[in-house]
């Protein structure tokens, strides 16, 4: 599948800015499963500097600094991808998951795709009793790890009510859990948090998911968003593995990566910092388009 992305973000400030840093995570990764065909920022006004390097784990990070006065900031990156990631085959859905956590443990590899680097808690993601217990409930001794996760996946999705007024993008994991809401970034956390605390390396991916008009109804622009899942490790034989616990289904070719990290922290759209007085006002618009 080939898609067009357009992802467009749009800053108005009540009074002029005279500086801004603002570190961008929206380039779509290129390689494995996904290839990235063309691919520009666009920044209104001009930036002084530009900056361009490779993040931790490995995503494009673009560093712009600018010194122009203005009263509103536009981010518009545009995109083409091709996405060829196969269907599960039969097999993958073989390996007890205690298998793959003793595989994960023993790992000497300290690449950036190896397990090593999401095994532990990070500040977005903690360890957190009833939460472990909520995963335990889908790994039961000696399930294939496939179809353990999968369980987990739509159990979140069953569990907890989408409600994107019910948290913020700092709102602590063992809160949205208690409250049986959230979004995307919310369930995430969740299910990382969950395999992790059973020994699981589990990674969090930042990126965009097509989304589908109702029956007879012409497709919005800008009515796809930004989206959020959980990526496992499930052993050296079969690498990472896509879980969508907002959708309840493993991850196919209607996901498009754009970075990986150990929670949001480590992948947010957009950063930065602005000088400048009074209340800023935020617009998002995102459209992945199949060619």
């Amino acid at each position: 599948m080939i898609y067009r992305l357009r992802h467009r973000t749009t800053y108005r400030y009540e009074q002029p800015v005279s500086f801004a840093r603002c570190v961008l995570r929206v380039t779509p990764r290129d390689g494995g499963d996904q290839t990235l065909l063309s691919h520009d920022i666009l920044i209104t006004p001009n930036p002084k500097h530009e900056d361009v390097r490779a993040g931790q784990f490995g995503e494009r990070v673009v560093t712009a600094t600018l010194e122009t006065a203005h009263r509103q900031l536009t981010i518009d990156a545009r995109s083409r991808i091709a996405v060829t990631r196969p269907r599960l085959a039969p097999w993958l859905f073989e390996p007890p998951w205690e298998t793959t956590r003793a595989e994960a443990v023993a790992a000497q590899s300290l690449d950036l795709s190896s397990p090593a680097h999401f095994l532990y808690p990070s500040k977005m993601a903690p360890l957190f009793a009833e939460i472990t217990q909520f995963a335990r409930e889908s790994f039961t001794p000696h399930r294939p790890i496939i179809e353990a996760a999968f369980d987990l996946a739509a159990a979140v999705k069953r569990s907890f009510t989408y409600d994107p007024d019910s948290t913020e993008v700092s709102t602590p994991v063992e809160k949205a859990f208690a409250a049986r809401r959230g979004v995307c970034q919310d369930f995430a956390h969740i299910m990382i948090a969950g395999l992790r605390g059973l020994g699981l390396p589990a990674a969090y991916v930042s990126g965009y998911i097509r989304t589908f008009p109702a029956p007879g109804r012409p497709r919005l622009e800008g009515a796809d968003a930004s989206h959020a899942w959980v990526d496992l490790w499930c052993g050296r034989d079969h690498g990472w593995v896509g879980f969508d616990p907002t959708n309840g289904h493993i991850v196919a070719e209607d996901h498009v990566v754009v970075a990986v990290g150990r929670d949001y922290l480590d992948v947010a759209p957009i950063s930065g910092i602005i000088l400048g007085p009074g209340q800023q006002k935020v617009d998002v618009a995102v459209d992945l388009i199949p060619e």
